[in-house]
């Protein structure tokens, strides 16, 4: 292909009227056709298209619900909320205070069985002032000493 590219084209002589033109002409019966097979292709693609559409609507048609023939009236008003009302509410606030307030004041069993108990907080505050507040144990053998219970292996 190289090879055809150096060779040089003598210019046409404008002069000569034989080289002013072309001497072959457009195949118009070509052009025709493809511009047929435009406009064929061209409606083919519309019918196609109103065909899809058809069809979507008549899909979409068929799936709604038909509306119920019950109607609500706009002008009538929900019900009342079913509100619990407890008439006695102050005498059970009051309860529950003295409960609370039993329970920070006065001395009682938290678990029986393990021997835990509650003490005022009065007491324990006072117990905190006489005693100060235990250092938190650095090693793991401190926190079981203190637990009571056996210090783990060391892992070496």
């Amino acid at each position: 292909m190289a090879e055809h590219r150096d060779i040089p084209h003598p210019l046409p002589d404008l002069t000569n009227p034989d080289m002013r033109h072309e001497h072959r002409d457009v195949n118009v019966w070509a052009v025709g056709k493809v511009g047929i097979a435009l406009v064929l292709t061209t409606i083919a693609s519309l019918l196609l298209m109103f065909g899809m559409f058809r069809y979507l609507e008549v899909r979409e048609n068929a799936a709604q619900i038909q509306p119920t023939t019950f109607s609500i009236n706009p002008n009538a008003l929900p019900p009342e909320p079913n509100v619990m009302f407890n008439q006695h509410e102050p005498q059970n606030r009051e309860e529950i205070l003295g409960n609370e307030e039993k329970q920070l004041k006065e001395y009682g069993w938290v678990d029986k069985e393990h021997g835990v108990v509650r003490i005022p907080i009065d007491r324990a505050m006072d117990l905190v002032v006489q005693r100060g507040v235990p250092a938190h144990p650095q090693t793991d053998q401190q926190i079981h000493r203190e637990l009571g219970g056996p210090a783990p292996a060391q892992v070496k």
